[in-house]
């Protein structure tokens, strides 16, 4: 953690809704006037497009059916904490793009699915603001979630989560039912053991619950609106929270627990807005008082 280098890390599954709050986040760093060096968690994957599916046909010819995205093996945990640390010590790093669809690899003349060069963080940022899968990963070689001075969990229930991977997968990246469900069960065990204990490390976790039914994802046609469901949001440190405030501002929220409010699912983006604004304002403050302390 650093007073003069903050850095701010979402951290999610695949189709848990990271990249929505994501787009939160860029509103109030354009309003309140913050440069954010923003990170895409997928640039710190180990292979490209290309490569990971012909990795995943040798470990699956091997008798390895849950080569997976999520798992350490595939990812460059190290090379993430040591970017953490960098910027956490002195504001600097390194990093790349991970280019997803023609749109995104138009500008580099690079085929999608492939990395962008690694080259160093623009100077004078912020803070640090990662996206992705593994913002609070932990094992025995790595610690990143050591680092982020705000850490976020974006955890929607598992049948909604499963929902929102299927129809993103198949509208946008043109993929059958049946090649969604293959994924989401080779990942599991690296879901398990490299996703799931991320969130014992969060200091926020998001969670949405829908409030219709969703009992067999894969056969459902739509995602659950906002307004069909439920946020609960967790704070592991309650102390400093405002509940009373966010009850008065949040219509039909209430406290489930001493450390966790629940909100419409419509309130999800405002919540957002007055529980983080007020820890970027406090950021702010402490960077430059440290600035100015050198």
């Amino acid at each position: 953690m650093s007073e003069r280098h903050p850095i701010i890390a979402i951290t999610g599954s695949s189709g848990a809704g990271t990249t929505s709050v994501t787009r939160t986040f860029q509103h109030v760093f354009r309003r309140e006037n913050v440069n954010a060096a923003i990170i895409e968690g997928d640039s710190f994957h180990r292979y490209d497009r290309k490569e990971m599916k012909l990795r995943q046909a040798e470990a699956e010819s091997a008798g390895n059916m849950n080569f997976s995205h999520f798992g350490a093996e595939n990812n460059l945990f190290p090379e993430l904490e040591a970017l953490f640390a960098a910027y956490a010590a002195k504001g600097v790093g390194r990093h790349r793009k991970y280019l997803h669809d023609a749109d995104e690899a138009a500008p580099y003349a690079q085929e999608p699915g492939t990395f962008t060069p690694w080259e160093d963080l623009p100077e004078g940022t912020d803070l640090l603001f990662y996206e992705g899968l593994h913002g609070a990963v932990v094992t025995p070689e790595v610690n990143v979630a050591q680092h982020p001075d705000l850490l976020i969990g974006v955890v929607p229930v598992i049948n909604l989560e499963w929902i929102q991977k299927l129809f993103r997968d198949k509208t946008m990246r043109g993929y059958s039912t049946e090649a969604v469900t293959d994924t989401i069960l080779r990942r599991m065990p690296d879901y398990l053991h490299y996703i799931c204990p991320q969130f014992n490390h969060t200091h926020v976790n998001f969670q949405r619950v829908p409030i219709v039914d969703t009992s067999n994802p894969f056969t459902t046609r739509t995602i659950p609106t906002a307004d069909e469901s439920m946020v609960v949001i967790r704070f592991a440190q309650p102390k400093g929270i405002d509940f009373q405030y966010l009850l008065s501002m949040i219509h039909d929220s209430w406290m489930s627990r001493a450390n966790t409010i629940v909100v419409p699912g419509g309130k999800m983006e405002l919540a957002m807005q007055l529980i983080f604004t007020p820890f970027i304002w406090r950021m702010m403050e402490r960077r430059q008082r440290a600035l100015s302390a050198i």
